[in-house]
């Protein structure tokens, strides 16, 4: 099964070296493609030296636009497995496994790592008010798809080919991880969580910040009201 590993990133340049060297511990045959979204400090350059293949995007398109650029580039080389991990290194590459196997066994077309799932839910403490609006945007989701969601924003992912034929042809730009989960839905794909544990940054700044996040959960509801009434396109044709 071919496999690869894609990490978005924007202006990690002090943790995307670490990222890098820990999906090559994972797994050493695992090919690890970097999106550039636009950064404005040596991302790019780091990236290369350390041994990833780097997309660099012209400007900043956001985390959507990053991240549906890698699953182009996965869907059209033929991947089987796609791994999404981001560049600030809060996700551990080495319980890649858990979120891994279940793609791998064909139990499910998406594995998602959860913060707030099973014994490990307490291991990552964001701030109040961002825990608030995760609960919140999880009880909506969850409504919505008629499945218990507990972590909408998480980005640590496993995808099988089907998934990544999806998320390549349509993929959601401002509010990615929490209207895919709708997208995945609408196309009757399967999707699962698994308990993970998160890190807190060690370099970078995060693009959601504390007083920034009513209003972030604010526009994401607003989306997938919008969401529910759009007509989602068909996924792309294999060659």
């Amino acid at each position: 099964m071919r496999a690869i590993a894609l990490v978005p990133a924007w202006n990690e340049e002090g943790t995307i070296a670490t990222v890098i060297a820990e999906l090559r511990a994972f797994d050493s045959e695992l090919e690890i493609l970097v999106i550039d979204d636009g950064s404005h400090d040596r991302t790019a350059e780091v990236a290369r030296r350390s041994g990833a293949r780097v997309l660099r995007l012209p400007f900043n398109l956001g985390i959507g636009g990053a991240v549906q650029t890698g699953f182009r580039y996965a869907f059209e080389n033929g991947f089987e497995l796609a791994v999404r991990v981001d560049g600030d290194g809060q996700h551990d590459p080495s319980q890649l496994a858990a979120v891994v196997e279940p793609v791998i066994r064909g139990e499910t077309d998406i594995a998602v790592g959860s913060r707030y799932l099973g014994a490990r839910s307490d291991g990552y403490r964001s701030s109040a008010t961002r825990r608030v609006g995760i609960r919140l945007l999880a009880r909506v989701v969850s409504l919505l798809t008629r499945q218990r969601i507990t972590d909408p924003t998480s980005g640590f992912q496993a995808l099988n080919r089907k998934a990544i034929m999806l998320f390549a042809a349509d993929y959601p730009h401002d509010y990615p991880e929490v209207e895919a989960i709708v997208l995945v839905e609408r196309h009757r794909l399967r999707l699962i969580e698994v308990p993970i544990a998160m890190r807190p940054r060690t370099a970078g700044r995060s693009s959601i910040r504390t007083l920034s996040s009513v209003y972030y959960m604010v526009k994401v509801l607003l989306a997938l009201f919008v969401g529910s009434f759009r007509r989602y396109s068909t996924p792309l044709e294999e060659k």
